[in-house]
């Protein structure tokens, strides 16, 4: 397969190394020439992914249109904020039969739209042309090709067995499924959680409070996703589930390092410049609490971590509110 892949950060080079090391010829498109260069002359790239090298039928450029020329699979990972003014640029040198792949995971602020959609409308690709790929998948860990599996999600059940037999190797394993929708709320909202994780263990709260957060978490999107008519046996698997445990209990997440940061009494800005990485959840704990309001859903954990980030809330406060709502069964 020919594929194209647009973004040349830690999870876009993974991606890119599964799908040379599955057979796929791979062009990446990296914003900045250095990166390109580095990736076709010296087939790694450091500042991403440091010590990993990329298959010889991974190459690079900056030129969008030279990278998706001819490709039938297109692959995005880009910061889900950025997805619709990029994609106004981008989608006329699409192949209008491509595959096109969302790697990223968030709601568009403002719209409350999914990747997926974002995409439908902005680049008018057909809804059955787009396929999410979501689960626990932590780049490093994936380009150190330790085991992995994930969900390939299309409703052209056809196009999801296309995708996932080009990305299937000895350490990455796909399967398939129809639910667009439940693995994109799966990926969006365990962001949100894992900011809430790693706030609690900043503060030095237990495994018990730990543990709570994640059943919790996992029943807010479970009761989110039902409401926007998502399969519930979505959430307890990989893009459930799955996701959401690696996310948090893992020190390579970007959101749980940025939720441990905040939970210090870092500023968001202290924590931004800490990271110096895109921590999707949160500005998309801003759009998931406006989607669950709209549709009358209760999701406490992310109404806190939004007071958090967004209205200078203490953290020991947010959980104090958590364990104070007013009781309900289970």
């Amino acid at each position: 397969m020919r594929a194209a892949v647009i973004g040349s950060g830690a999870w876009g080079t993974a991606f890119a190394k599964v799908l040379g090391d599955a057979g796929s010829e791979v062009t990446m498109r990296a914003r900045r020439e250095s990166v390109a260069a580095e990736i076709r002359d010296q087939h790694g790239n450091e500042g991403s992914l440091p010590g990993i090298r990329l298959s010889k039928r991974v190459t690079a450029t900056t030129d969008l249109a030279e990278a998706v020329a001819g490709a039938e699979l297109i692959a995005i990972a880009v910061p889900s904020q950025t997805l619709r003014g990029n994609l106004a640029d981008w989608a006329e040198f699409f192949p209008k039969d491509a595959t096109v792949v969302s790697l990223m995971k968030g709601i568009e602020l403002g719209t409350l739209k999914r990747m997926s959609e974002v995409i439908v409308e902005t680049a008018g690709v057909a809804a059955d042309r787009v396929v999410v790929v979501s689960g626990p998948n932590l780049a490093p860990e994936i380009a150190a090709e330790q085991p992995t599996a994930t969900v390939v999600a299309c409703t052209d059940e056809d196009r999801a067995r296309q995708v996932q037999h080009a990305l299937a190797t000895p350490y990455f394993r796909p399967y398939t499924s129809d639910d667009v929708l439940g693995c994109e709320l799966g990926g969006a909202v365990k962001n949100v959680i894992a900011l809430a994780y790693g706030m609690a263990s900043a503060i030095g709260l237990g495994d018990n409070t730990k543990a709570s957060l994640i059943t919790r978490g996992l029943a807010e999107t479970s009761r989110l996703g039902v409401a926007l008519g998502a399969d519930p046996l979505t959430f307890a698997g990989l893009a459930g589930l799955g996701d959401l445990v690696a996310s948090c209990s893992s020190r390579l997440s970007r959101n749980r390092t940025f939720g441990e940061h905040l939970g210090r009494g870092e500023s968001l800005e202290q924590a931004q410049a800490a990271t110096r990485q895109t921590a999707e959840g949160v500005k998309s704990c801003l759009s998931i609490r406006d989607l669950a309001r709209a549709h009358g859903v209760e999701m406490p954990i992310v109404e806190q971590v939004e007071k958090v980030c967004h209205e200078g809330a203490d953290p020991r406060v947010a959980v104090k509110l958590l364990m104070t709502r007013e009781m309900k069964p289970e």
